[in-house]
């Protein structure tokens, strides 16, 4: 399915949420030759720590999407304010339905239903109403999901990883949370690869497989 794919999408509430929650899934995509968009919602200018200018975040997602091997005109950064995303709840599904309209990708990744983080869950229950006719593969964010359905494992090989640690690490922002941490990404990818007899993978909950 994943050499088949030729555009795929990747929503991330905020920047950063799309390298840890599939930058290695991302990696092995592009390497296949899909064209890859990223979209994220909001550059958490509250939420960083004193000392960094307000556009950071803007600036490290293009670095670290980059690392994966994204262009930069794949990418598209807004700017929502961090935890209000219920608030813009119809202005985010517009957008996801224009970007269904626009590039029709054959799978979307996002954050999983289960993501306890309310700006996760909005783009998530908006991002099933925008790509129902579409695949849609939720995300694991370990730290956020109470529950969570192993539904797709996504082989990936030790390169893969590589570039998915090189784009956390593109978080200088962020290398103060204690899973922006490249032995944790390593050990988390090993266990799920170990789980279905690959040497590394990523893990997705299926909400629709369209083939």
């Amino acid at each position: 399915m994943i050499e088949a794919c030729q555009r795929a999408l990747v929503l991330a509430p905020h920047t950063d949420d799309g390298e840890f929650g599939c930058g290695g899934t991302t990696a092995r995509l592009v390497e296949a030759g899909c064209e890859v968009r990223y979209v994220a919602f909001s550059i958490a200018t509250r939420s960083l720590p004193e000392g960094f200018p307000p556009d950071t975040l803007a600036k490290e997602v293009r670095d670290a999407t980059a690392a994966l091997g994204i262009p930069d005109e794949q990418l598209t950064v807004h700017d929502f304010d961090v935890r209000t995303f219920p608030e813009h709840r119809q202005e985010i599904l517009e957008l996801l339905v224009a970007l269904w309209e626009e590039y029709r990708p054959d799978v979307v990744f996002q954050p999983s239903h289960h993501d306890v983080h309310q700006d996760h869950q909005t783009v998530a229950q908006e991002g099933l109403r925008a790509f129902k006719r579409t695949t849609i593969l939720g995300y694991e964010i370990p730290w956020n999901n109470f529950d969570f359905a192993y539904g797709a494992y996504i082989g990936l090989e030790q390169r893969h990883v590589e570039r998915k640690v090189a784009a956390v690490q593109c978080y200088a922002s962020q290398q103060h949370r204690r899973y922006a941490n490249a032995d944790y990404i390593w050990n988390l990818a090993r266990v799920h690869g170990t789980n279905v007899n690959r040497e590394y993978a990523e893990v997705f909950q299926v909400y629709r497989l369209v083939a």
